[in-house]
């Protein structure tokens, strides 16, 4: 690549650049011996047990099977299956259990099977409560009582949403709107909603909800405000709007513990946050946001290996950074929320990394830089061309052709 020849007093530490540090690299940074001594994350294979343990409720069961279809690993597979089975079966949702069923496919033996009478009776239960359900609403709305028909809708929508039918339960759960006599009331019809929305893909109900919410702040507490920023991140997410994803998974408080299991985990909001802010941030608002960021650090230290990859980019170890990333990949990829963005995320990442390389030298060692970022020196001149194209960086020389090392 050609460019100018330039004499710069920089060079040597450019040229350390994935191996050494910069002079406002955060605090908690290592030194070089201890990071040369500390283990690199194996990519050990998911500990699905343990990860499902993060969950509770339909996205416990969801998370599972949507492992199950995109992992290739057949034992993995079945541990998911079984393990989802075994949730179902504490549940009513007898459409879910066959589908699961089907996909196990006899392959974990007899008590892994089809249930027919499971089903019946749960099936048989669920008319005898949906017929109660109508009765009592019936004489509810006869009887004109706002709150015991609030009530009744909430209790239709919590009936459908227990036997998977989401679309029926979040008709429900919106019709108790007109019935909300106080704050709290609304709160709770938004969260419920939102929680539909979200089982269903529909993230546009979702930063609907989220909104109406927020403007009942008079009867937002802590924990609630910490979920309606999760929801809104993950609405966020879902659009590839990863600057505001970012920001709102950022905002989620400690308030927030394991208190939305139903929806998503404390370790969720570090990687989702870490990930999305590094894709979108700039190097500024990295340090301040991000790493000098208290209550995110607590949701950091949950998954040492985001918080880790996070203070190796920002210090300009990039070939640490990029190996973090690439063992997280894999499970990144088992992850029903964030797989469809992983890769955007990543190219993204990467060519910041590329640009703050770079930045300001106009020479650099390509074979040095190309071994930090893990490719070829031709593979390296593509991705810098590109970037040089889309006036990201100025054009380089080759320190190597240039003799300044």
């Amino acid at each position: 690549m050609d460019g100018e020849d330039i004499s710069n007093p920089k060079m040597e530490d450019m040229c350390a650049n994935g191996i050494g540090g910069v002079e406002d690299a955060p605090s908690s940074s290592t030194s070089t011996t201890e990071r040369k001594n500390r283990p690199i994350i194996s990519g050990e294979q998911l500990d699905i047990e343990a990860y499902a343990g993060l969950y509770s409720g339909r996205t416990k069961i969801t998370r599972l099977i949507f492992i199950a279809d995109h992992c290739d690993n057949t034992a993995m597979q079945m541990e998911a299956l079984r393990m989802a089975y075994d949730e179902i079966k504490r549940g009513e949702n007898t459409q879910l259990f066959r589908e699961v069923v089907q996909k196990i496919d006899g392959r974990l033996g007899p008590d892994y099977s089809m249930d027919a009478a499971w089903c019946a009776t749960v099936d048989r239960k669920a008319e005898q409560r949906k017929d109660k359900l109508e009765s009592e609403l019936n004489a509810y709305r006869t009887n004109l009582i706002k709150e015991s028909i609030r009530m009744g809708y909430n209790d239709f929508g919590d009936f459908y949403y227990a036997h998977g039918a989401l679309g029926d339960a979040f008709k429900s759960y919106v019709r108790t709107r007109d019935y909300c006599t106080t704050s709290k009331h609304i709160i709770q019809m938004c969260l419920s909603a939102i929680l539909v929305s979200i089982e269903m893909g529909q993230f546009t109900h979702v930063t609907s909800y989220v909104s109406k919410a927020e403007q009942t702040s008079e009867a937002l507490d802590p924990p609630t405000t910490a979920k309606l920023r999760c929801a809104a991140g993950l609405a966020h997410l879902e659009a590839k709007k990863y600057k505001l994803a970012a920001r709102k998974f950022l905002e989620v408080g400690p308030e927030l513990g394991n208190s939305y299991s139903g929806v998503i985990a404390p370790q969720d909001v570090a990687t989702y946050g870490g990930l999305c802010a590094l894709a979108s941030f700039d190097r500024t608002e990295l340090k301040n946001k991000v790493i000098d960021n208290i209550n995110f650090r607590n949701f950091l230290e949950l998954v040492p290996e985001v918080r880790e990859l996070i203070n190796d980019f920002y210090s300009s170890h990039y070939a640490s950074c990029l190996e973090y990333l690439g063992n997280l990949k894999s499970n990144l990829m088992l992850d029903i929320h964030i797989h469809d963005h992983v890769e955007i995320l990543y190219d993204q990442i990467r060519s910041k990394a590329l640009i703050q390389y770079t930045h300001p030298f106009l020479s650099v060692d390509l074979r040095m830089m190309a071994d930090a970022f893990k490719t070829s020196v031709a593979g390296l001149e593509n991705e810098l061309e590109s970037l040089i194209a889309d006036n990201q960086i100025q054009e380089l020389s080759d320190c190597e052709d240039q003799k300044c090392k």
